[in-house]
């Protein structure tokens, strides 16, 4: 049985937002937190953010960013509480946005640059969102900085799935790219590493880690959701297709507009006939069912 596809999702708006909080948390990888009550309210998991540094021009385009946590001020992680709790989310609402993301490039550079108090301009929420998984036991499966698109779905997962089970698999070069592995722990997860160098969990990669895993059948009738480098979501869609297990996958594919105009993110699917056609990641996607994706032409 397939997942079922979010249905309830709202337009998105244009939001200039203060930003709270900006600290490095791993090896290149930065967490930022912005006040923006309509994102934060609306957003759904596996949905994303145009993200633009409102008072520079270079670079000139946003980029996507997964947004990776929302709430209200005074329920932020006890690990990563840099600010007070402001008089304005005591009701409990959600405020506030986390962002996790890796340095990469000019656009990431720059923003580590900014501070408390600085803002940046926002247009979401953008994409589809993952579907409810059939099942009461999710897998999720992240490898680099992939765990940004997962967290809200398995938090969201355990509340609202009765008699639930979440057993989150993280993979990376090595252990100094795990950034607040504690938000997946706290919340109920069972969390397990693998790094290749072996200096944290499974000495291997994610695919190793889930084999030794396998052993034990831990993934009976379990559903899988996925985010990672495109070569390692390749990897996972083949493993899950041999053992017929759902999965679905978040792509990171570059963008440019975030609105389906420019096609630069499109990604080769199979479509309702059986047909290869081109969908944009920013609209369409970018959750995918892993078997509907021509991995070959994407890696």
């Amino acid at each position: 049985m397939p997942m079922s596809t979010p249905s309830n999702l709202c337009k998105p708006a244009y939001q200039q937002a203060e930003i709270i909080a900006h600290e490095q948390i791993a090896e290149a990888t930065w967490r930022i937190r912005v006040d923006c009550p309509y994102l934060a309210t609306t957003t759904r998991p596996g949905q994303f953010a145009m993200v633009r540094l409102t008072s520079r021009n270079d670079p000139l385009l946003a980029r996507p960013l997964a947004i990776y946590d929302v709430f209200p001020q005074h329920q932020a992680p006890e690990h990563w509480q840099p600010t007070p709790p402001r008089s304005d989310t005591a009701s409990g609402n959600p405020h506030f946005v986390d962002f996790v993301y890796a340095v990469a490039g000019k656009f990431t550079t720059t923003l580590t640059t900014l501070r408390p108090g600085d803002s940046v301009s926002l247009w979401g929420p953008l994409g589809n969102g993952f579907g409810t998984p059939p099942t009461n036991h999710l897998v999720l499966i992240a490898g680099g900085i992939g765990q940004t698109a997962l967290l809200m779905l398995g938090r969201e997962f355990l509340a609202t799935v009765p008699s639930s089970q979440v057993t989150f698999c993280w993979g990376a070069r090595h252990a100094g790219l795990f950034g607040h592995a504690e938000d997946f722990q706290s919340c109920g997860m069972n969390t397990h590493f693998a790094t290749l160098d072996g200096s944290k969990g499974h000495h291997g990669t994610v695919i190793d880690l889930l084999n030794d895993m396998e052993k034990n059948h831990v993934f009976k009738r379990a559903a899988i959701a996925c985010c990672g480098p495109e070569g390692m979501m390749a990897a996972v869609a083949n493993w899950t297709a041999e053992r017929s297990l759902n999965c679905q996958v978040s792509l990171e594919t570059p963008m440019a507009c975030g609105i389906g105009i420019c096609f630069s993110c499109v990604a080769p699917v199979l479509d309702e006939k059986g047909d290869w056609d081109y969908r944009r990641t920013c609209v369409e996607g970018p959750i995918f069912d892993s078997r509907a994706i021509q991995w070959d032409a994407m890696t």
